[in-house]
């Protein structure tokens, strides 16, 4: 029987389990499309990925497992809109990919400039494993599907890069999309990239609304810190 101390623990476990899967399927895709091992930036964009799972598992399955074990099982109290948004992201994320992969096997796009491809690569890597890992840390409240976790005593966070913006983890998730086209060397995946980003825009709007008429003390916050994603922007 799982006792309230193992259980999440259990659930983090299984959580860092699917990960490892799903860093191995990534490799699988990208490089069985593309037909060669030699392909530099599809290696960065696993390592990226690789990075992300095992930041989480250093810095927040010691601290927080419960958090990670919601991410492995969605707690039934979400939003179905949300639900379907996030749908939406994991099928054009793989679209991204597999258009990415086609674009570097067949040559569609021709070679974009070194530097292109370098900021592409450090958009995705300051994003994913930069601004989204620093906002897991820092919100011990950040999980996979908007709901208020009346169980948890969920609570505003303002520090870290909450300071800046009240939704870090999505424009970190913006920054690796936007990156990702331009790092692997394809135009034609940046149709997905922005339709991807458009998507996490549309689930700030309706997460901050919601956060606005349900969670104690986000109204205060949010008139401390106006800008929802971006800084001096939106």
């Amino acid at each position: 029987m799982n006792t309230p101390k193992t259980a999440p623990t259990y659930g983090a476990r299984r959580w860092l389990l699917r990960e490892t899967f799903g860093n191995l399927f990534l490799i699988a895709l990208l490089f069985g499309i593309v037909g060669r091992w030699n392909w530099l930036m599809g290696w960065a964009l696993s390592g990226i990925y690789i990075v992300w799972s095992l930041a989480c598992g250093l810095f927040i399955l010691p601290r927080n497992p419960q958090m990670l074990a919601e991410r492995a099982r969605p707690h039934p109290d979400r939003r179905q809109w949300d639900m379907r948004l996030l749908g939406a992201m994991g099928g054009l994320m793989l679209v991204e990919y597999v258009l990415a992969s086609l674009d570097a096997r067949f040559g569609w796009t021709p070679p974009l400039p070194l530097g292109v491809q370098l900021a592409g690569l450090a958009a995705a890597i300051l994003g994913y494993d930069g601004l989204l890992v620093w906002a897991m840390v820092t919100n011990a409240f950040f999980v996979a599907t908007m709901r208020i976790q009346q169980e948890r005593g969920q609570t505003v966070i303002s520090s870290g890069p909450y300071r800046l913006v009240r939704h870090p983890g999505y424009l970190g998730t913006i920054l690796l999309h936007l990156g990702v086209p331009f790092m692997l060397n394809s135009l034609w995946a940046l149709i997905p990239g922005v339709l991807s980003a458009a998507v996490l825009i549309i689930r700030t709007a309706l997460e901050d609304r919601a956060l606005h008429a349900e969670l104690p003390g986000y109204v205060d916050y949010a008139a401390r810190t106006r800008y929802r994603l971006f800084p001096g922007g939106w």
